[in-house]
């Protein structure tokens, strides 16, 4: 038996779990985050301290500026490590507990797994109300960590030492599913992290976590050939679990055995490189006009490792065919049924090895492969003129995504999460690994870009990482700048400025709501915010946090300090460039549902109704 406390077991223990996927070993549990308080000082504080003097490399302790920025860095390096790694984050009882939900929230609906540890409540409930503790008359076993238990995958509380082996086995079980896998919440009563207990010793033995790939059950694999032999026109769509599968060039093979051609989700851009004969880029709300055109007439979608959201699908709109039938091959059974679908429920490396052999020596019509080859290449010439546009006299933001795409190395990885960028990206960025693309999308968190572009500069220290913000994005969370300036992280900060939200500022136009509430200014003699911009210089507030900073004007300015930044040393860099936010990126000649009010006084509401009600009528059930 070894006697330690609860948070030194937990410690101990998280430093000896491994994941193994194709007989390669690595560390389950990377690292971990953490802002300490009187919830988790004393407690996980002291564990990681005693480890980090008997051994540094054991479960190596990086500090954080904001505890949800932690869990978005947490949640970008487990992205970037294909799900097989991940980081702990620690925080204390209260609000830095709750701070941690929305990154919890987004690491669950990407899939992601995270491991979360905030402290929680005395469990003797001798000191009640401890400061920070939410009482609820109904129950004195509620606290704030409750609000982890609908964005968890996983959740306990450990309100005895005895529960721990069960929690911490129960946590891994979910880390190391691809199926069931996302945000794993422990909540940790302060009094029993500090409360010592005899444990047996085998629970801190090197366990190996052996993460599956499910192969198909062979009837599934015959009813999906027979499905797509009857098609015409059939088109795959990769989502993010192709990436995380490592199924890349097995997708390469299947495109090129059978001539069909792929486009991507944003979790599934960079599944084929951008200049593939069979690649069509991004599909849907903000896909290509390609992708949207051979989606439109396909006949069979063969989705694979996608969930089909409603940007992917441009909200039921996208596969108009009358016939539209589909074949998902995703890992969660719960996703290969959706759209009514033949589902074939495996890993996504051996789903399309099966495909392929059950579709041996059969291709689609070369003329229908050469219209998309054709298609794509059409869409390149847009895209190449929207990198060059010379706009003056400020550059359009797709100038600037040619810039730092021009700049970059294929290795090289953009990072990305909300506003305007995302959709830009989607459709404009020409992914050359299936790693260069890292844009979070299935949230869309503001103030996601910094600190996943630290997490993903600490999962591939190899690679230069690219953040694209806004300042919208950029105003919600900056802080962990501090933590790359602490830790010598080199991220290449982006900082687009176009005074407001640009994104929703365009989508209120579209929607006829004058794009109300949008932009950075003062309030006017009017009593509205139409007065003039605020002087706000976001690249000096980066230069205070101790980070070295590079002023543009032009896109030629912007690709010199690009340039200079790759070859920085020693931390982060900003590169600043105002744009103006009313030139759009190339239209996908697409749809997204957002309704739009079916009264009004304004003459713009009125006619964006007609509208909306005329697109709704496209919407399809597919059963």
């Amino acid at each position: 038996m070894v006697r330690l406390t609860v948070a030194q077991a937990t410690v101990r223990f998280l430093a000896n779990q491994w994941s193994e996927r194709d007989g390669v070993e690595q560390r389950l549990v990377a690292g971990c985050f953490g802002i300490f308080g009187h919830g988790n000082v004393a407690g996980v504080g002291q564990a990681l301290l005693e480890a980090e003097l008997d051994d540094p490399d054991s479960l190596p302790y990086w500090m954080a500026r904001n505890e949800q920025g932690a869990v978005h860095a947490a949640a970008a390096y487990a992205r970037m490590r294909n799900r097989l790694q991940t980081l702990a984050v620690t925080a204390s009882i209260g609000p830095g507990a709750t701070n941690m939900v929305t990154g919890a929230a987004l690491a669950t609906v990407n899939r992601l797994p995270v491991l979360l540890l905030p402290g929680d409540i005395f469990a003797t409930r001798v000191s009640a109300p401890v400061l920070q503790q939410l009482e609820d008359p109904t129950s004195y076993d509620v606290s704030v960590n409750d609000a982890f238990r609908p964005v968890s995958r996983f959740f306990d509380r450990v309100w005895r030492p005895e529960q721990l082996p069960a929690a911490l086995l129960g946590a891994m079980r979910v880390l190391t599913d691809p199926v069931e896998t996302g945000a794993v919440t422990l909540a940790l009563p302060q009094d029993v992290q500090a409360e010592a207990h005899d444990w047996p010793e085998e629970l801190f033995v090197k366990r190996v976590w052996h993460v599956a790939r499910p192969v198909p059950e062979p009837a599934a694999v015959l009813r999906a050939v027979a499905a797509i032999q009857s098609a015409t026109r059939p088109l795959v769509v990769s989502g993010g679990g192709t990436i995380y599968a490592e199924a890349t060039d097995a997708l390469r093979s299947f495109a090129e055995a059978t001539g069909v051609p792929v486009a991507e989700t944003q979790a599934g851009k960079g599944s084929l490189p951008y200049d593939h004969p069979l690649s069509l880029g991004a599909v849907g709300s903000t896909g290509t006009t390609a992708a949207n055109a051979i989606a439109r007439e396909a006949d069979l979608v063969i989705g694979v490792g996608t969930r089909y959201s409603d940007f992917t699908t441009a909200s039921r709109t996208a596969f108009a065919h009358p016939d539209v039938t589909f074949v998902n091959l995703n890992v969660a059974g719960f996703d290969a049924a959706k759209q009514a679908g033949t589902a074939l429920v495996a890993d996504a490396r051996a789903g399309l090895a099966a495909l392929q052999d059950g579709l041996a020596g059969w291709r689609v019509d070369p003329a229908y492969s050469a219209k998309a080859t054709e298609l794509a290449q059409q869409w390149d010439a847009v895209v190449e003129e929207a990198y060059h546009l010379g706009h003056q006299p400020q550059p359009a933001q797709s100038e600037v995504i040619g810039a730092v795409n021009d700049v970059s190395e294929p290795r090289d990885v953009v990072v990305c999460a909300a506003g305007s960028m995302p959709g830009d990206l989607h459709k404009l960025w020409r992914t050359r690994d299936p790693k260069d693309y890292h844009v979070e999308y299935g949230y869309s968190c503001m103030g996601y870009e910094i600190a996943g572009g630290v997490g993903v500069r600490m999962a591939c220290p190899d690679r230069d990482v690219f953040v694209l913000v806004g300042d919208g994005s950029y105003l919600m969370m900056a802080q962990e700048l501090v933590t790359a300036v602490q830790e010598g992280i080199k991220v290449i900060v982006v900082l687009v400025q176009n005074h407001g939200f640009a994104s929703i500022g365009a989508l209120s136009e579209e929607l006829g709501s004058q794009r109300f509430g949008t932009a950075y200014r003062y309030r006017g003699d009017s009593g509205r915010l139409d007065g003039p911009k605020l002087p706000i210089d976001l690249a000096a507030n980066a230069e205070s946090l101790g980070v070295h900073v590079l002023r543009t004007t032009t896109v030629e300015e912007l690709r010199t300090a690009l340039a200079k930044a790759k070859q920085h040393t020693g931390g982060p860099v900003m590169v600043h460039i105002e744009t103006d936010p009313l030139v759009p990126a190339p239209d996908s000649e697409s749809w997204w549902d957002v309704p739009v009010a079916e009264v009004s006084t304004l003459d713009t509401i009125t006619e964006a109704r007609r509208t909306y009600d005329t697109r709704k009528t496209d919407q399809r059930p597919y059963l």
